[in-house]
């Protein structure tokens, strides 16, 4: 890790561990200034649960560790125009600092810290320069944040608060010093491997060669602490090990002990079916929908026997279910109007009550097939030399050279019985079962890392 001085101004050393503390002195231990973790573009709270796994191990409360999930994920193509199930940047700023509030309101703390992936940061550098932000947060990280677009066009991207040249980011980055005073900044970045921090447009779909405007420190705020994380991509700068380490650092003021996951005897899981209306990922929950958890043969992805049903009601809770922290399962998710999707997962060695579960479609492409696998890495992308991702013993297809940029690969057989297929993605390895898409079906073999 490298930690950048060239656009760091000296903002003071505070750290959770020495700020005003919520505890009865002489009883207890004090309770640390609350975290709450901000997803991306399209995202859920779901892709923060290694991460608080990772500070929990570290003796962190799991009750001061909360993730927001925002309604509608996705951002509108131009923000000041109404798109439905998309989201304005006002609308993410209001809906975060509800959370804020209703976090502060549950713990009784004064002030709470910011940890932000990607379009998250957004929410968080508004909530903190419009929103009044700066009197309930002591501390904000950014994560791979596109804090300088991802472009700077009047002609790209025209209207989008990715849109450097935008008034949103004119307006976020406008004055010699990007951040709010009273509030501990920095980010995280890669060094050169972030898709949405590359002078070539390529990794946008523009035409090779396309100037963006933008460079490898795009992410990268004046007066915030900059860390670059060497090699990693744009979501591991929020999610990897390293990251965590980072993040950890910073908050705590100190390294982690370690940035290993410790397991828990009876893993309690939960978390909700999140919608796809007219196809657009959202995080509204799903009524009516059937979830049934099998615990699977690890090297053969067979079922060795039902362990949960529930159909949800109208909270789209799916759980609880205790887990064995050792079994590798497959959830069965058959929401209505949506394709019956098979989730098969490495064990959870730890509990989480944001194990979100979001039904597939099926493409055309799928419907010609006999069977649809696709190996999804939601916490990072797939690089070529970097990262080790094969289905059914071959590269997993459609992940092109260059700068890490996609984070799924998928695999179609033609019609057959079912059968055992391997994937693997790094150190995790997935044995998943091939069901047929003439049944409506398709396959998912999720990483955690």
């Amino acid at each position: 890790m490298l930690i950048s001085t060239r656009r760091t101004f000296l903002l003071g050393a505070s750290a959770l561990s020495t700020l005003p503390l919520i505890g009865c002195a002489g009883t207890m231990p004090p309770a640390p200034t609350p975290i709450v973790f901000v997803h991306g573009n399209g995202d859920t709270a779901a892709l923060w649960h290694t991460v608080i796994w990772r500070f929990e191990s570290n003796g962190f409360p799991r009750d001061r560790l909360s993730a927001i999930d925002f309604r509608y994920p996705l951002s509108r193509s131009a923000d000041d125009k109404e798109q439905p199930l998309r989201s304005s940047t006002t609308e993410a700023r209001q809906e975060l600092a509800a959370f804020v509030a209703d976090v502060k309101r549950r713990t009784g703390a004064e002030k709470v810290a910011l940890v932000a992936s990607s379009r998250g940061g957004n929410a968080v550098r508004n909530f903190l320069k419009n929103g009044g932000g700066t009197a309930h947060v002591s501390h904000a990280i950014l994560c791979g944040t596109p804090n300088h677009g991802v472009i700077v066009s009047d002609r790209v991207l025209v209207g989008s608060e990715f849109n450097g040249a935008g008034a949103f980011l004119r307006q976020l980055n406008d004055g010699p010093n990007e951040v709010v005073p009273g509030t501990l900044w920095a980010t995280t970045r890669s060094d050169n491997n972030d898709k949405f921090a590359q002078p070539d447009g390529k990794y946008l779909g523009l035409p090779a060669g396309t100037a963006t405007g933008v460079t490898f420190e795009g992410p990268a705020l004046k007066g915030a602490k900059d860390i670059v994380l060497a090699g990693l991509d744009h979501r591991e700068v929020a999610f990897h090990p390293k990251a965590f380490a980072a993040i950890y650092e910073f908050l705590l003021g100190k390294p982690p002990a370690s940035t290993a996951i410790l397991p828990e005897a009876a893993p309690l899981l939960n978390g909700k079916v999140n919608g796809m209306p007219g196809g657009v990922q959202t995080n509204l929950a799903v009524e009516g929908a059937k979830v049934e958890i099998y615990e699977t043969d690890p090297a053969t992805g067979a079922r060795r026997g039902l362990v949960h049903s529930k159909t949800t009601g109208a909270d789209g809770l799916w759980g609880p279910f205790t887990a064995k922290p050792t079994a590798t399962y497959e959830f069965v998710v058959a929401a209505p109007g949506e394709a019956i999707t098979h989730i098969y997962r490495t064990p959870f060695p730890r509990s989480s009550d944001i194990v979100h579960l979001r039904p597939a479609r099926l493409t055309d492409a799928d419907k010609a097939a006999g069977s649809s696998i696709t190996l999804t890495r939601p916490r990072g992308y797939f690089g070529h030399g970097r990262d080790v991702f094969t289905i059914d013993g071959a590269v997993a297809p459609g992940i092109p050279e260059g700068v890490a940029s996609i984070s799924t690969g998928t695999l179609r057989l033609p019609a057959a019985a079912p059968r055992t297929v391997i994937t693997r993605g790094n150190d995790e390895t997935i044995a998943v079962q091939s069901w047929p898409t003439a049944e409506n079906r398709i396959v998912l073999a999720e990483l955690h890392y």
